[in-house]
């Protein structure tokens, strides 16, 4: 586990949900329906994870400095309504849980506009050694900074899409 890192952290923003990333619909997301591709909501759900692991000190000089980065274990999207393309996106974002190498958010993306929530991602993300890739603890300062985090967030309501299991309805 690292003690320290070699670099200045960014002033953490504890905000509950977080709301520290926007971004707009980009021409070649959109398909031939004439509304963003699913395949674009995961990548757009990324930035925002992205986004978060800025905010807790673990971008691109995280993994450039060789200390570590940070995997993917599992994701789950719903789509609640179209985003078509140049439209707005604002991401919420809740910390749902977090342990010694994980975290599990919540991201809703809203229409930058008109306000109504477009899609959901929750996702499960860990920590890697960079040298061996495999799982390891958060440095200590992000270990902090994520339980700082959490004590402004564990109040939250959770999401109603949270937890969620793929099923068809059975109707009688």
């Amino acid at each position: 586990m690292l003690d320290s890192l070699p670099y200045e952290l960014p002033e953490l923003v504890t905000r509950a949900p977080l709301d520290t990333h926007t971004s707009t619909v980009l021409p070649e997301w959109v398909d031939w329906n004439g509304h963003m591709n699913v395949a674009f909501y995961v990548t757009a759900f990324d930035q925002a994870s992205g986004a978060f692991m800025r905010n807790m000190g673990l971008g691109r000089r995280y993994v450039d400095g060789k200390l570590g980065m940070t995997f993917v274990l599992e994701t789950h999207v719903t789509y609640d309504r179209e985003m078509r393309e140049g439209a707005p996106m604002r991401f919420a974002t809740q910390l749902l849980a977090r342990d010694a190498k994980k975290v599990h958010l919540f991201h809703e993306m809203y229409h930058g506009e008109q306000g109504y929530l477009a899609a959901t991602n929750e996702t499960i993300v860990m920590n890697i050694d960079y040298a061996s890739r495999r799982s390891a603890p958060w440095p200590i300062p992000v270990a902090a900074r994520l339980e700082e985090l959490w004590q402004a967030h564990k109040d939250l309501p959770r999401p109603a899409k949270a937890g969620r299991v793929m099923a068809l309805s059975q109707k009688k």
